[in-house]
């Protein structure tokens, strides 16, 4: 059955890309837990944690086109490094966030630097790659109020910020 809008929903999972290495995980002792329906999670992924039974695991791959999308090299940028202020120091690999013409935040990473030229990657770090998620449902429960107005999950006990 689908998820319900509005549940807090906690797993466990390991996330492995094509090559089989591990990018991201959170145990049982530690779960990863958002609220369904507010986009927090790949949608692809959310609905298949509504076919699941809690307690129960499954693997979910998804294609980039599932996940992060295709790399798009048209979302490369090349910059001159007078574009960053003079104290702060660059180097490839690096993530900054700039702000759009509209005001929205525009996450990028340093790929290459040579000489004064600066090329920014604006893909998200996992665009063009499949992914596996190996994944354990453990929970589900109806998001409070104050969850819901603040737009997170909170801890046991509370708003933990």
């Amino acid at each position: 059955m689908p998820l319900k809008s509005n549940q807090v929903v906690s797993i466990g999972y390991t996330l492995t890309d094509e090559s089989g290495n591990v990018i991201d995980s959170a145990s049982a002792a530690s779960p990863f837990s958002f609220i369904s329906g507010k986009n927090q999670i790949l949608p692809l992924l959310e609905e298949k944690l509504g076919e699941m039974l809690i307690g129960s695991k499954k693997i979910v791959v998804l294609s980039p086109e599932e996940g992060y999308g295709i790399y798009d090299e048209m979302a490369l940028q090349v910059v001159n490094r007078s574009e960053f202020p003079n104290d702060v120091a660059i180097e490839e690999g690096m993530s900054f966030i700039a702000d759009s013409p509209d005001g929205k935040e525009m996450p990028f990473l340093i790929k290459k630097i040579e000489g004064e030229n600066i090329t920014l990657d604006f893909n998200h770090p996992l665009a063009g790659r499949t992914l596996t998620f190996d994944v354990e449902l453990l929970s589900l429960r109806d998001a409070s109020a104050e969850e819901l107005s603040h737009g997170h999950v909170h801890g046991a006990g509370g708003h933990h910020h």
